[in-house]
Order: C-alpha cells, then sequence, then structure tokens
C-alpha cells in the first residue's frame, strides 16, 4: 500500500507528542512492507528542533504553504490511502483538498480527539470543521468509548475506529540506571494540566523534602514556583525517554481536561513508560482500567497524600512494573496499532466510501 501521511510533525518531537506517535505507527507499518510519504509543514519552531530529519523507514518531504503543497498533487492522487493528522495548519483547507484530490481512501487520524470536538463545539475550525468530517471514509481516533459513536451519529463519521496511542517496543525498554528521582513527569506545558500537575507532584514535593522530583517538557511560565527537590528539565527527546523513565522509581501522567471528561483518551507517556516497566501513578478517567489494572499494573490518585502514601512504601513498584510492561507489549505496541491501520484502511476499501470528489465534501 501507497500510504501519503499529512501530519503535524515527524521531524521534531518538541513540544508535541505527535512526532512520537507518528513514529512508532509508521515505522510499524512500514514494516509491514508498506510505502509511506509524510508531508509536513515547514515550520520555523520545529525546523530549529529537528531530532528525526531523515526516517530510515519512510519518505518525509516538507512544503512551505498550501501553494506549495501543490507539489505533491501527483503523488497524493496516486496513493492508495490518504491519513490527514490533526492540528495540521490550515488543516480544513489541506483536508479538503486531500479529498478532492485522492482517488483511494482518505482518512483523519486525530491525536487529539477530545480537544477537537470541544474546539467543534465552540466553533472553532483551526483544522477540522463538522462540514469535511463525512468525507473521511475512517476517522481514526485517539479517544475510544462513547466519543466514537458520538462522531457517526452527530457528526456523520461513515466509520470513526479507535486508534490509541503505542509505544515502539524496540525503542522502551528497561534500562539498567541508577534511580534519580522518586517521582517524574514528562510532558509540555498545559493551563488544565498544570492544577494536577500542582495538586499530584508538586504538593508532594513541598511535604517530602527528603524525595526527589522532576518534570521535564517545554513552554512551562517563568513564574511557576518550583520547590528546591524538583528538577527541571526543558526538553528531553525521544531518544532518552527510556533513560528518564528508568532513572524513575515512578512516573505521573496527568491527563487534559477535555480527555478526563471524554474518557479512554490514553497518554503516549502511559504506554511508554510502561513499556520501560516503570511504575505509574495516574489521575483517574473513564476506561483507564480497561488499559491497566489498577492496583496490579498502574497505581490511580487523586490527592497528594495518596502520592506520598505509594512514595512512602518499600519497594512494590517492581511488581506493578512488570505487570504494566507485559500487559502493553501483549497489546499496546505500535505494531498492534499498525496492524490495526492497515485493517481498517482496506476495510474502507472494501466498503466501497471512495466515491467522486463532489460526493465527499460537503460545500463550504
Amino acid at each position: 500500500m501507497r500510504l501519503v501521511v499529512l501530519g503535524l510533525s515527524l521531524s521534531s518531537s518538541w513540544g508535541n507528542g505527535h512526532a512520537t506517535t507518528f513514529r512508532a505507527l509508521l515505522k510499524a507499518y512500514a514494516a509491514r512492507g508498506h510505502d509511506i510519504l509524510f508531508l509536513e509543514r515547514d515550520v520555523p519552531w520545529y525546523a530549529d528542533n529537528r531530532d528525526l530529519p531523515n526516517p530510515s523507514w519512510c519518505e518525509l518531504a516538507f512544503y512551505k504553504d498550501l501553494d506549495d503543497l501543490k507539489r505533491f498533487t501527483a503523488a497524493v492522487a496516486g496513493a492508495d490511502a490518504v491519513l490527514v493528522g490533526s492540528y495540521v495548519p490550515d488543516g480544513v483547507t489541506v483536508g479538503r483538498w486531500a479529498q478532492e484530490t485522492a482517488q483511494g481512501v482518505v482518512a483523519f487520524y486525530d491525536i487529539d480527539t477530545p480537544v477537537t470536538l470541544a474546539k467543534l463545539e465552540r466553533g472553532d475550525f483551526e483544522y477540522l470543521s463538522p462540514a469535511i468530517i463525512p468525507g473521511y471514509d475512517v476517522y481514526f481516533s485517539f479517544t475510544g468509548g462513547p466519543t466514537l459513536d458520538r462522531l457517526m451519529e452527530r457528526y456523520g463519521s461513515p466509520a470513526a475506529r479507535a486508534l490509541y496511542c503505542s509505544v515502539d517496543a524496540e525503542a522502551y525498554a528497561p534500562l539498567p540506571v541508577p534511580k534519580r528521582w522518586d517521582l517524574s513527569y514528562l510532558g509540555t506545558y498545559s493551563a488544565d494540566r498544570q492544577p494536577t500537575l500542582d495538586r499530584l507532584l508538586l504538593e508532594p514535593a513541598r511535604h517530602a523534602p527528603d524525595l526527589r522530583f522532576v518534570v521535564a517538557g517545554p513552554q512551562y511560565p517563568d513564574d511557576i514556583v518550583w520547590p528546591a527537590n524538583v528538577e527541571r528539565l526543558h526538553h528531553v527527546p525521544p531518544a532518552d525517554h527510556p533513560a528518564f523513565y528508568a532513572a524513575s522509581r515512578f512516573t505521573l501522567n496527568v491527563t487534559r481536561d477535555d480527555m478526563i471528561r471524554a474518557g479512554y483518551s490514553p497518554s503516549v507517556r502511559l504506554f511508554e513508560a510502561a513499556a520501560c516497566a516503570t511504575p505509574i501513578i495516574s489521575d483517574i478517567w473513564d476506561g483507564i482500567d480497561s488499559l491497566l489494572e489498577p492496583g496490579r499494573e498502574i497505581i490511580l490518585a487523586e490527592t497528594a497524600d495518596d502520592v506520598l502514601s505509594v512514595l512512602r512504601q518499600p519497594a512494590a513498584e517492581g511488581e506493578i512494573g512488570e505487570q504494566a510492561r507485559r500487559r502493553i507489549l501483549g497489546a499496546h505496541t505500535a505494531a498492534h496499532r499498525a496492524e490495526t491501520l492497515e485493517r481498517e484502511l482496506l476495510a474502507a476499501v472494501e466498503r466501497g466510501r471512495v466515491a467522486s470528489p463532489s460526493s465527499l465534501v460537503p460545500p463550504p
């Protein structure tokens, strides 16, 4: 299969989780024998922070603007499938162009589904509009559960399918490194995640000066007051994620508000940390128990006292981390997601969803 992907970024993991998600998925998809072209908008903040400029398992090309994108008209028209990602600049126009140009299946991959739907409710059509959703043969969603029914029943998606984030099992594994931190957090700053980070990491740090904490990720405001025992790392490239998790006794998972409300929205850090056998302390949302079993494979916490109680326990973390690793490797690797992507794209072909552009694309 010839697949063309128009995504936010493959070349740079700086300030976004899309790159690591696409890298794991597409590397595994290529391993199944498929040919991939990834088209990325050339923007300065990623151009200055590229940590994968030349992937070996797919072709990566850049375009300057919408006019420059048309250089790839023949590639899009000739592809067996085209996959447009969330948060692509000018995504509505890009999506409409893909639907009008492609002769094969056209799908959307939403790595931000609850955020996307909240934006649609507000009339914010930054990268997706209700008008073009029915024109995507498959809507691949970061979020499962009831959200899939909503996409089909309210927004007219012909087929909404869960395609969770995953982990590259070859890249993420336990490492024999010394423990530097009792609790870590890896994630770009988000205003709606910060109160939970305050409650589940900064407050425990203030009450336990003998313990060591770290927050890694860019874009945190300068006015945040970090306790003395909280180390700050402004960026950890994906290649260093396994060592980061290995150096953590526990790591924290914090979920955005829209994703908590939707449920069934696991972040990539769940899969990556678990693959490294690092035990996870997480906030609570519907569907988390369908991925990892609370108390056995993951620890759920609501308060700072919950977190401190876990951190003060003697070395119970090893068993939890190992159980989580077995669960993730058995069902949530990039190879599993690539198989799902292939199956659903081929199913879209069989359903005969590809029609003329005029019937695919509703009027503006």
